[in-house]
């Protein structure tokens, strides 16, 4: 068979946007919770660790919310003043569809039967505009409570794996230990299938499962530090009751 009749398959994903909220929540929720425990003793953590989990679950969902239901308005609003050009200044926006392919060296010629075509359905022409123009896609109203779904339970999985060990183990330096040592697993192999899977080939993918790794332990050695420093703090007036 020749290269001709071979059929061209663009391998594309439609669930780009819920992979990310994914990989934001995770990524979050892995680094987050863990840096905030490394530095607590074993009861502190179990009340602050799982508040601090609770708490930046929801608040990562309601936010993935609220961005996507801005990004819906900003859309509405932003085709209602497409729409309103369209019919009252026509002729500038047939000269913005011109310029449009001007940028790919594309001439009136040939671009005037398509802008022609436009003009006779005034939806297409709308939709054309705040594609190639604004670079606007029409948001999913589902992706509101699945943006927010996907970000909100990724971050709360992704907190609770390094916080096993310390239900499991009594020893709080024990735990410690071996929280870290998931953690570093989890985010090297979290930061290779995240680059994997948006397309990056095996050298990047490890380049990229390293830069996770270091984040993770930027994140957590500033937490453990800024911890115990504020418990080395004394209050002011301590030093007074006790003479």
């Amino acid at each position: 068979m020749s290269q001709e009749n071979i059929p061209h398959i663009e391998r594309r994903t439609g669930n780009a946007a819920f992979v990310r909220d994914a990989i934001i929540g995770f990524a979050d929720g892995l680094t987050v919770p863990f840096a905030l425990t490394a530095g607590l003793s074993r009861h502190v953590f179990i009340i602050g660790g799982l508040a601090e989990l609770f708490a930046g679950s929801i608040s990562m969902g309601l936010g993935a919310y609220l961005a996507a239901l801005t990004e819906a308005k900003h859309y509405v609003v932003e085709e209602k003043r497409e729409r309103r050009e369209v019919e009252e200044c026509p002729v500038r926006e047939e000269e913005e569809i011109y310029e449009i392919f001007e940028e790919f060296h594309i001439h009136k010629e040939v671009v005037r039967p398509l802008v022609e075509c436009l003009k006779s359905d005034k939806d297409a022409w709308v939709g054309f505009m705040m594609k190639f123009e604004l670079l606007l896609e029409r948001p999913r109203t589902s992706r509101l409570y699945l943006s927010s779904l996907a970000m909100g339970l990724s971050y709360f999985f992704g907190g609770l794996v390094p916080m096993i060990p310390y239900f499991a183990l009594v020893d709080v330096t024990h735990a410690l230990f071996v929280s870290i040592g998931i953690t570093v697993v989890i985010l090297l192999a979290f930061g290779y299938v995240k680059a994997i899977i948006t397309g990056t080939g095996h050298k990047g993918a490890f380049v990229s499962s390293l830069q996770t790794l270091a984040v993770g332990v930027v994140a957590a050695g500033a937490s453990y530090g800024i911890v115990r420093g504020i418990e080395g703090v004394k209050p002011v007036g301590d030093e007074e009751i006790g003479a």
